[in-house]
């Protein structure tokens, strides 16, 4: 798998066999928490994706995610992700079963219904 900065607010994620890496235009750009984000969120759904595609027999090699985010005024947050699922070798037809089968992502579910979150200092 290789995740691919493509901007500050922009990941990429595809197969590529192999270990995970992570690549950027260049060595001045960090992998940021809200990169981190989006690569949980685009792993966990190409996993789905991935599996789905098999059940079915069809051909994923060419499966990519890409997530984008923007951030919300107050308090400072992701306010919004937008997913797109790069899948040129999906035969027509398949559109709608795959956007279904990309919501069973784990990860998906967390952040559209978000979880409480407890922070305690220990010493």
């Amino acid at each position: 798998m290789k995740i691919t900065l493509v901007a500050d607010d922009a990941i990429r994620l595809e197969q590529t066999g192999g270990s995970m890496t992570i690549e950027a235009a260049s060595a001045d750009q960090l992998y940021s928490p809200f990169h981190m984000l989006a690569s949980g969120l685009a792993f966990c759904t190409l996993s789905v994706l991935m599996s789905w595609a098999s059940h079915a027999k069809l051909e994923a090699g060419d499966l990519a995610i890409e997530v984008k985010w923007a951030f919300a005024e107050e308090p400072h947050r992701v306010g919004s992700m937008d997913m797109k699922i790069v899948w040129p070798s999906l035969p027509s037809g398949r559109e709608r079963a795959a956007e279904r089968t990309a919501a069973l992502c784990a990860i998906h579910a967390t952040l559209t219904q978000p979880p409480s979150i407890t922070t305690v200092l220990s010493r």
